[in-house]
């Protein structure tokens, strides 16, 4: 559910206007369709694949792909405006980045490139799905006078995210990351602390980020983000997510970046997917001042502290171990 706004595109503009999907692959399709099902996602399985939708939403948001071995990143997906999208070829020509071959089990429409850490990329024109507006949270319910507002345990309501709100990538250098996703797809710097992370937004309207990065020594999913209606379904969500015997993850706490509530669950490959709400929100007409900070002070304003696992990246250490 979203307000209303007057525009969704900044003029004079060329740029990708949403983060359209993501794709990694997994060894057991019937462990990660638990996982996402416990989630609350409308999982679909389609042969070799699962495509990853919110309820009552008819946009694919994600794949997960079946591959021997351990999890990997297979490709970022991120959708134009179709009278954008020759600029954005020229764009990348002139940038001297050269096509790559599309993703075996995926549509070839589009193009196709790989950034600086070899992740491959497409971008296609497709409709904005990207929030044109800040979503606003569920109206909470009237309790008569006298009565308690809180539900029985047994009978809490399943949490059913609403949308993809962004993924953050793994890299070997995120002022590198962040530059070419700026010069190639026009995205914007919203924040960052020093050379550790940073965070970036669409210029067509998006939340405070779409995409952004965290230093590792190579390229993998960290996480992807998933909107919500309330910080009460955040915490049910962490308890949806426990109860079903995912037990290890991150939360519940508030980001000083971004400003949302979160928890992060871990899934079986030690990555993460979060329950989101009231992320900050950046509308096309505003100029977002980007702020650089400082490490103490950059990643969350209360919580339990993270766990030790929370920044590790099992992609490449498969690969080193491979």
């Amino acid at each position: 559910m979203t307000e209303r706004s007057a525009t969704a595109r900044r003029e004079g503009v060329t740029a990708v206007h949403s983060l359209d999907h993501f794709v990694f692959s997994v060894p057991d399709l019937d462990e990660a369709a638990r996982f996402y099902d416990d989630f609350g996602l409308d999982v679909r399985r389609r042969d070799d694949r699962l495509h990853l939708h919110t309820a009552g939403h008819p946009h694919r948001w994600g794949a997960v792909l079946r591959a021997a071995g351990d999890k990997r990143l297979q490709y970022i997906a991120f959708g134009a405006f179709a009278e954008d999208f020759d600029a954005l070829k020229d764009r990348l020509a002139r940038l001297g980045i050269k096509p790559a071959d599309p993703h075996p089990q995926a549509e070839t429409s589009g193009v196709w490139f790989r950034d600086p850490e070899g992740v491959l990329v497409h971008v296609l024109a497709a409709q904005k799905v990207s929030p044109a507006t800040k979503s606003v949270a569920a109206t909470a319910s009237v309790v008569p006078r006298g009565a308690g507002a809180a539900p029985a345990r047994s009978k809490a309501p399943k949490v059913r995210p609403r949308r993809l709100s962004h993924v953050l990538l793994f890299t070997s250098d995120v002022g590198r990351s962040r530059k070419f996703y700026g010069d190639a797809l026009g995205l914007r710097l919203s924040d960052h602390s020093g050379e550790g992370i940073a965070f970036l937004h669409g210029a067509h309207a998006s939340d405070h980020h779409m995409l952004a990065f965290a230093k590792s020594d190579g390229p993998g999913l960290h996480h992807s983000s998933w909107d919500v209606a309330s910080i009460d379904e955040v915490g049910l969500g962490m308890e949806q997510m426990t109860s079903k015997g995912h037990t290890y993850g991150w939360g519940v706490g508030r980001h000083v970046v971004g400003s949302n509530y979160f928890y992060y669950a871990r899934d079986p490959w030690g990555s993460f997917a979060e329950y989101s709400h009231d992320i900050d929100f950046i509308p096309a007409d505003v100029d977002w001042p980007a702020k650089d900070h400082p490490p103490e002070d950059a990643f969350y304003v209360w919580g339990p502290p993270p766990p030790d696992y929370f920044v590790q990246n099992h992609e490449t250490a498969a690969r080193r171990a491979a």
